[in-house]
């Protein structure tokens, strides 16, 4: 068991605080301490765009494959294949949908931010959004890189973690590429 240490540093660029932490399992963690989708309404219809459609009412999904275009209020989800779960369907109830799985590479954009991945669930009913597989959260010029990605939509929590060793090139590390803003030398 290798130790890990703790780091602090504060950005005053558009992240106000990056925290870099590792559990004893060697994994490293990197936070945002609050993503633009904050507060996103969860509850706002979900239109989607695709080449095809295939739906199993009995398994209470569908599958949109081909140029999948999601959206939901100021977010939006690109991707190869999304399979959307719902409840319901029945008489005038109307479907409630749950959960949006995302595979063939996803990209999810809100007004400020971006998170490109390999795959990604989007679970309404808990209100987290997972973006999983050579994952790249970025802010304008800022940008980190990890294995994983958490958003948690009530609290604007983000998290990225690294991975276990070996998993991927980076070793289970989380990289990042923060700016920081210029000081005029003069005056």
């Amino acid at each position: 068991m290798r130790a890990v240490r703790s780091f602090g540093i504060i950005l005053a660029a558009s992240l106000a605080a990056v925290v870099f932490a590792g559990p004893a399992s060697g994994q490293v963690r990197q936070e945002q301490p609050v993503s633009a989708l904050k507060g996103h309404n969860s509850n706002a219809p979900v239109d989607v765009t695709a080449d095809r459609i295939e739906v199993q009412d009995r398994a209470d999904r569908a599958i949109f494959a081909g140029n999948v275009h999601a959206t939901q209020a100021e977010l939006t989800l690109d991707t190869q294949r999304l399979t959307v779960a719902y409840a319901g369907g029945q008489g005038n109830a109307g479907v409630q949908i749950k959960r949006l799985d995302a595979a063939g590479g996803v990209v999810v954009h809100s007004p400020s931010e971006t998170a490109k991945g390999d795959f990604g669930i989007y679970d309404l009913d808990k209100k987290l959004i997972t973006v999983i597989g050579n994952v790249q959260l970025t802010r304008g010029a800022n940008v980190v890189n990890g294995q994983r990605l958490v958003i948690n939509l009530d609290s604007g929590h983000a998290v990225v973690d690294g991975g276990p060793p070996g998993v991927n090139a980076s070793g289970g590390r989380v990289t990042g590429h923060f700016t920081v803003p210029q000081k005029n030398s003069g005056s």
